[in-house]
């Protein structure tokens, strides 16, 4: 028998107490690779290549602030810029106010804003369709699976923000990698039903020519409107997302704060028991060492043991953190955070967290019993 076989034996030889040091870990290793994932998607990635094209300029005091409309011609004469298209969050119910039956709306240019969403797939004849028809929509396609709509179906959405409850034809569905369960309707028909938003936007969507060009682009729009009594702030689409998410304190202390106390918390768990089975087994030490067993070899014994059952509790944690992941990437709100699945880089940094967990909890109390003398291990009551 090799001493690794003989290692994996002994790690569960108390199946009761390794299973449930297992499952305290996986429990932690859970949380951890789910706050990594969240970390990596927000901080880290940096999105699709067409999304890192496009710019975001909204009202530089808040976003509760519209601008006015004909910043829009003006930003369009900006060195590099492609396009540009209004984006205006209309916030209305469908049906009711249950979760799923959320969804977002948005008025659009739609002559324009498939040129700026240019990672937004629809059919020719279906965009021209939404463009010919002022009460037209255009619908992600999995959101018109869940609700079960078809191209002519209507639909009707109860105004919260705007005293209106607009009645649109759907006429283009299209598709698209980010988890955008949303409809886009036309701007001129939310300003012909509502005279008094005539003029008005509350950002504009803009597509820059090049990566290079970004900053040079964002810079120009912002100083060109700084002494305007509209001022604007103009960020990159993830860095709006940032922004928006930053409203609500600051997520990032917040996720690494977490992610230091799980840690600290398994080895705290890890540690107490590993201590306590190494102190139940030092006449087992001695026993192993009449037997011929070198320091070093009880060390790695006893390390091994301590790394198998951290590694199968990482393993379960980080298998129960992908699937709870994908769950929750299907709920109503999903779509305005999107959170990532765990990639395999996460997944391999959860298990080398589990790996060292089970090593310093363990290289301690293994190195004081492995240097216990025989008599001394013989005569241990414990």
């Amino acid at each position: 028998m090799t001493l690794a076989r003989f290692a994996t034996k002994n790690a569960f030889r108390n199946r009761r107490r390794s299973l449930l040091t297992a499952i305290s870990i996986s429990f932690s290793l859970l949380l951890l690779t789910i706050l990594m994932s969240i970390y990596q998607g927000f901080y880290l990635e940096k999105g699709s290549v067409s999304s890192q094209l496009r710019l975001i300029t909204r009202h530089k005091v808040s976003l509760v602030f519209p601008m006015p409309s004909y910043y829009r011609e003006k930003v369009k004469a900006i060195p590099g810029v492609v396009h540009v298209s209004p984006w205006n969050w209309f916030g209305g119910l469908y049906k009711d106010d249950k979760p799923e039956n959320f969804f977002f709306q948005f008025s659009v240019d739609p002559n324009e804003i498939f040129d700026v969403l240019t990672d937004f797939k629809v059919p020719a004849d279906q965009l021209q369709a939404f463009k010919q028809d002022r009460a037209g929509v255009a619908v992600a396609k999995k959101l018109a699976a869940k609700h079960n709509w078809k191209l002519g179906d209507h639909i009707i959405v109860k105004g919260t923000i705007y005293p209106i409850n607009p009645e649109f034809t759907i006429r283009a569905m299209f598709e698209t990698v980010d988890p955008f369960d949303g409809v886009l309707f036309n701007t001129e028909y939310l300003e012909q039903a509502l005279p008094r938003v005539k003029g008005k936007t509350g950002t504009l969507y803009t597509l820059v020519d090049s990566p290079e060009h970004m900053t040079q682009v964002s810079q120009a729009i912002d100083r060109m409107f700084e002494n305007s009594p509209e001022p604007t702030k103009t960020e990159t689409e993830k860095a709006f997302g940032l922004n928006f998410l930053s409203s609500l304190g600051n997520v990032k202390l917040f996720i690494l704060s977490i992610c230091g106390a799980v840690v600290f918390t398994i080895l705290l768990v890890s540690g107490n028991t590993m201590a306590m089975t190494i102190r139940e087994r030092t006449r087992e030490v001695a026993v192993l060492k009449t037997l011929g067993f070198t320091k070093g070899r009880i060390l790695s014994l006893y390390v091994g043991e301590a790394i198998t059952i951290s590694l199968i509790g990482g393993l379960l944690g980080s298998l129960a953190a992908s699937l709870l992941l994908f769950l929750i990437s299907k709920a109503p709100f999903a779509g305005f955070f999107p959170l990532p699945r765990p990639s395999l880089g996460i997944m391999a940094a959860a298990l080398l967290v589990a790996a060292l967990v089970g090593f310093i909890s363990t290289i301690f109390p293994a190195y004081n019993a492995s240097r216990k003398n025989i008599v001394e291990g013989l005569r241990h009551i414990g």
